[in-house]
Parts: C-alpha cells; sequence; structure tokens
C-alpha cells in the first residue's frame, strides 16, 4: 500500500483558495493549457511520504502516528503565498504556527522509520500544499533542467523571487503565476487531526492520484496499548 501523512485543511478553506485560483486558471487555460493544475480533492500538507508499505505495517504505522498526534496540540495555520519548485511545480505556503506544523512532520517521519517503512530521509519542513505542474511537452528548462522538487526553487513561500525564471514550458513564465498568489491568504484553521492516507496514483480525476484515508488521528487525543 502507498502511503503518506498529512494535515488536510477543511472545506472552507479550500472553497477560498478555489475561487482565488479561478482567475490564475483561466489566464493560462484550464484543463488542456500548459499547466496540470491538481485536484481540488488531492490539495493536502504533506508531512511525510512512505512509499510502498506492506499491509501488515500498516497497524503499527498508525500506531506511531497516534503517539505523534497525541504528542500534538492543536494549531492554527493558514494557506497564504505561493511559491515554485525546479520552475515546474507550483505550491501555495502556509503560515500561522509553521513550527508546530514541522514538529508534526518531524514526527511523522520518525513513525515511518520505526516501522522500517524509509519515508522520505528528508522531513516536509516547508509546508505547502501543491496546486499544479507545467506539463513535460513543451517545456524549456535551463541546464539539464531536472530540479529536485523538494528543494525550495527561486521562491520562497511568500512569492518573493530573485530574478527571471520563464523557462517553465510553452511560453508559460512560472514566475509570474506565482506572483499572482504572492499576496494570497486564506482563512485561518485550527489543525486538529493527522490523516494516514493511501496513493494510487493514475486512479483520480484526470489521471491524477486517487487519495483514500487510511487514518485519521485527533491531535492531543488517547492512545491505545500496541497490541501486535
Amino acid at each position: 500500500m502507498r502511503l503518506f501523512a498529512a494535515v488536510w485543511p477543511p472545506d472552507e478553506v479550500l472553497d477560498h483558495l478555489d475561487l482565488a485560483l479561478g482567475a490564475v486558471r483561466r489566464s493560462v487555460g484550464h484543463g488542456t493549457g500548459p499547466i496540470r493544475w491538481s485536484a481540488r480533492e488531492t490539495w493536502h500538507l504533506t508531512c511525510a511520504f512512505y512509499g510502498d508499505v506492506p499491509d501488515g505495517s500498516v497497524p503499527e504505522l498508525v500506531h506511531e502516528l497516534a503517539q505523534v498526534a497525541a504528542a500534538a496540540a492543536r494549531y492554527p495555520l493558514t494557506l497564504r503565498g505561493a511559491g515554485v519548485f525546479s520552475h515546474r511545480t507550483l505550491w501555495v505556503g502556509v503560515g500561522g504556527d509553521v513550527a508546530a506544523q514541522q514538529a508534526v512532520a518531524r514526527g511523522a517521519v520518525a513513525a515511518g522509520r520505526a516501522v522500517g517503512a524509509r519515508p522520505d530521509e528528508r522531513p516536509r519542513e516547508r509546508a505547502h500544499l501543491t496546486i499544479g505542474r507545467v506539463r513535460n511537452d513543451g517545456a524549456r528548462r535551463r541546464g539539464s533542467g531536472r530540479g529536485d522538487p523538494r528543494r525550495p526553487g527561486r521562491h520562497d513561500a511568500h512569492g518573493a523571487g530573485s530574478g527571471p525564471s520563464r523557462d517553465a514550458g510553452d511560453g508559460v513564465d512560472a514566475d509570474a503565476l506565482v506572483a499572482a498568489l504572492a499576496v494570497y491568504e486564506g482563512p485561518a484553521w485550527t489543525v486538529d487531526s493527522l490523516a494516514l492516507v493511501a496513493s494510487r496514483p493514475g486512479g483520480g480525476r484526470g489521471g491524477g492520484p486517487l487519495y483514500t484515508a487510511v487514518e485519521e488521528l485527533a491531535l492531543g487525543g488517547p492512545v491505545a496499548p500496541w497490541a501486535p
């Protein structure tokens, strides 16, 4: 089972972002344009990506994550600003208690290691929600053009750039799209749970991933004793 741990913003927060993205999508085309916009049902803040986990290890992973969640108090977040990774992956950043989000992400990574799930070795220190990617066809990139999508590109979480990068693809200026969202700030919400989610690549809308909740773990909640 392909799994990851995530914080999922509530519907009212995603509604606000969806509305804000409307004009940006229309400016470059929606569906057939050079940007492959991610489906709303996939919008989340990844805490740890575990890859394929044996079914027999899932209950123990749930238990480890429950301990991470139980040790964390609820905390406020907002979706705020925007950025681009490697001139290709467009994302919206977060504000609020970012330190608390980082702590939960580190705990989620440690939970995976505890059960031998071999998560991404680098915790998701820069929380972000992916909103789209430049399509591969017609892309123009500098050098080899293959950056690390987990490493921040030329923009920070508030969209402040160090220079132009009009090489995203087929006339698309990724930095211009980011600039359009640089001042975005959504409504605040209180993070009260951590989700373990199964991912099936290609199973979702438009050929994107299909995400299915495996377990939702309350922050500050009780943890039942582990019984293998």
